[in-house]
């Protein structure tokens, strides 16, 4: 895997293009003389877990016929600064699932998101080596 990263301005706006060549923008806080013309560093370290684990529990979802009409995940990353260094990286990452559908079975919604957790998602496997990965599950029926 690889990917390209892109200076956009004299500041800290640059643009990401993988393999896909969508284009993804992140920037710096404004603290630091950012603009807001992209997303943080971190977070797109938790939208990519959020997203991997998504793209897995949809596909599984799919093909046991659940009927998904809304579903998003709200990704919460607590963050510890290290000692002697700038660098505060994620200790705690809960993952909130929230579904809603039509007749939608809680147990293989549960069984989906688990799959994904523990055998599936690259990211989980990349991030659980640094920080304690929880989710919860949220139901709502149409």
């Amino acid at each position: 895997m690889k990917v390209e990263l892109v200076r956009v301005d004299d500041a800290f706006h640059f643009e990401g293009t993988g393999s896909s060549e969508v284009k993804v923008h992140t920037d710096g806080s404004p603290e630091i003389g950012g603009q807001n013309l992209g997303v943080r560093p971190m977070e797109l370290l938790l939208m990519g877990l959020a997203s991997c684990s998504a793209i897995d529990v949809v596909l599984i979802l799919k093909k046991q016929r659940q009927e998904i009409t809304d579903f998003r995940i709200i990704a919460d990353g607590d963050r510890e600064q290290e000692p002697d260094t700038q660098r505060k990286p994620f200790r705690k990452i809960h993952l909130t699932f929230k579904f809603a559908g039509n007749n939608l079975d809680e147990s293989k919604i549960q069984r989906a998101i688990g799959l994904s957790m523990e055998k599936y998602c690259s990211a989980t496997a990349q991030l659980e080596a640094l920080a304690t990965i929880t989710y919860d599950v949220e139901i709502a029926t149409v």
